[in-house]
């Protein structure tokens, strides 16, 4: 596993990638988290022939630029995805998967049809109605995200990912999480994303969702109680072409929990 860095449009733009990069490109997406969600799996799903890209958004992780609410929404973001596959040098079919908002991310993508989706999956989403959860729900409030400081960002997040975890942690584990918002540009950002976060996008993508003839995968820690499994159980009955993989005694980040299930029911799907 290795971190690189791409110029996308004068931006560096981070991500993390492993394997000998000659496998099918599969585009991990990340949510209010960063690239770092993605670090336990990055070598099984290469193991298994992949391509993996974990990329940061801009003004996330430790990408270059800085958010607003206006390029932190959805279509935005997804809008957004064929300029950096271009500055990788990527075309064709990519397989594409998202965890948390960058789940809603992936969705639009798929829709909208810009980039060639071969297989598609989602990892503990947000889908439906399902968000934005009260934690990040707050932030759309102009007043709350004016007032908002860096050390209110860390401690929120702090807060966030112990929950997240659904294990006892290390400090020094926790600390790695927070770093990237130790930066206000980067805590910045993370505020952007959380007052452009509005369901209203993944319900209205519902009807070309349910059109949708690419495989689709759910993998998801069933103990999440930030996106809890009975959305994924309703995405799984009403999406076609969609399976449903169950992670027990995982939380909202399951490769956390158990990285070697997780690697090998994507690297099932995509390889």
């Amino acid at each position: 596993m290795e971190r690189r860095t791409v110029d996308v449009a004068g931006v560096p733009v981070s991500y993390l990638t492993a394997g000998d990069q000659t496998g099918p490109v599969l585009l991990l997406l990340h949510g209010t988290y960063w690239s770092r969600v993605w670090q336990p799996v990055l070598d099984g799903l290469a193991g298994a022939g992949l391509r993996p890209i974990a990329v940061d958004f801009p003004g996330f992780g430790r990408s270059g630029g800085e958010l607003t609410i206006a390029s932190a929404s959805i279509p935005a973001l997804a809008g957004w995805l064929p300029q950096f596959l271009a500055a990788l040098h990527i075309d064709g079919s990519v397989g594409l998967a998202g965890h948390d908002i960058g789940g809603g991310i992936a969705q639009q993508v798929l829709v909208d049809g810009k980039i060639a989706i071969s297989k598609f999956a989602l990892v503990n989403a947000v889908m439906f109605d399902s968000w934005p959860v009260p934690g990040v729900a707050r932030f759309r409030d102009p007043a709350v995200a004016a007032a908002t400081t860096t050390e209110d960002v860390l401690a929120a997040r702090r807060k966030s990912v112990l929950t997240a975890l659904a294990r006892p942690a290390t400090e020094s584990e926790v600390e790695e999480y927070l770093e990237p918002w130790t930066d206000p540009r980067v805590a910045r950002s993370w505020v952007a994303l959380a007052g452009a976060a509005d369901s209203r996008y993944t319900m209205d993508l519902l009807p070309s969702l349910r059109a949708s003839q690419t495989p689709k995968l759910l993998v998801w820690g069933e103990d999440d109680s930030f996106q809890l499994v009975e959305y994924a159980e309703k995405f799984a009955r009403e999406i076609p072409n969609t399976q449903l993989v169950r992670i027990p005694k995982a939380g909202h980040i399951p490769m956390e929990n158990d990285a070697a299930t997780v690697a090998r029911v994507l690297a099932g799907f995509f390889a």
